[in-house]
């Protein structure tokens, strides 16, 4: 996307961080330095362009960093795929972009979210963190749960998702065809056409080899015990026509959660809140952090 809401903008500063395996992730910092800072992680088969919407609004007056998970957008392919790995690399970024004891409202969309969860219990995470919004995600049975396949839940529709979602097949061109099937899969249906040409775009992009890798690590996903490790005020933003991480998935997260300080269900939209949902996903942010974020002096 070269301009409109949904056109990347330019960062203040672009870093390439280490990881603790040796992965490189390409890292970006929007707005003015010693403003209240934002990280955001996306999801499954996106980039840090998903997130254009929020980066444009709240780098006006937020230092926002926004990083591309693993094999992800200008993030190089690794060997090591796992849960753990992504809490290495939140925690990597945190320490590279942050100054000691400054703190951060996260946003983590789908596997952004995961990520979240998966380092809820390790030291940087905890001394940086000051407060998460979780969108669109879930911590186990993503598979089991899901309604790409509309059908009833049981065996069959768990081994057609799999091997849907796992499916080693590149995704080709963006066309009229590949909108649609995306549309369906990923957003509600309402959804705008700039919207869905915007996913589109950002999923296509995805290299198969680390669509298909990551698919593998989401099937086996079980995190339910980092949600409950997650002790700072976390809100919860789902989609009701979401059908990779339908309600089901948010609602487990809020009875879960030691201290979820708010829960959105938003009638008619998908899996891409952050993109169907632009303004709201936004004000979400700055409440929490108007709420919980506080600045180091001096930072």
């Amino acid at each position: 996307m070269a301009s409109g809401p949904y056109a990347p903008p330019a960062p203040a500063r672009e870093l390439t961080v280490e990881s603790a395996d040796g992965a490189q992730l390409h890292v970006e910092v929007h707005g003015p330095q010693g403003a209240p800072a934002v990280l955001l992680a996306h999801g499954w088969t996106c980039s840090t362009a998903f997130w254009a919407a929020q980066i444009r609004e709240l780098a006006t007056d937020h230092r926002v960093i926004a990083y591309d998970q693993r094999g992800h957008g200008r993030s190089p392919a690794s060997r090591i795929c796992s849960t753990d790995a992504l809490a290495d690399d939140l925690e990597a970024v945190l320490k590279a972009t942050l100054a000691p004891g400054e703190r951060v409202v996260i946003a983590g969309h789908s596997m952004g979210g995961m990520t979240v969860m998966a380092a809820a219990e390790r030291a940087v995470f905890r001394e940086h963190t000051a407060a998460v919004l979780l969108c669109s995600t879930g911590s186990s049975r993503l598979v089991a749960e899901s309604t790409v396949v509309p059908i009833k839940a049981g065996r069959l529709r768990t081994w057609l998702t799999k091997h849907i979602l796992g499916a080693r097949a590149p995704l080709g061109p963006v066309t009229p065809v590949a909108r649609r099937i995306l549309k369906y899969g990923t957003m509600g249906p309402g959804s705008a056409p700039h919207m869905v040409e915007a996913c589109a775009r950002i999923v296509h992009a995805c290299p198969t080899k680390v669509r298909h890798a990551w698919s593998q690590v989401l099937d086996l996903l079980d995190l339910d015990h980092g949600v409950r490790q997650l002790r700072v005020p976390t809100a919860v933003v789902v989609g009701t026509a979401d059908r990779l991480t339908p309600p089901v998935q948010a609602r487990a997260l809020v009875a879960a959660l030691p201290n979820c300080v708010d829960s959105t269900e938003l009638p008619g939209l998908g899996h891409m809140t952050p993109v169907e949902a632009p303004e709201l996903v936004t004000a979400r942010i700055r409440e929490l952090v108007v709420t919980y974020a506080t600045i180091k002096e001096g930072a």
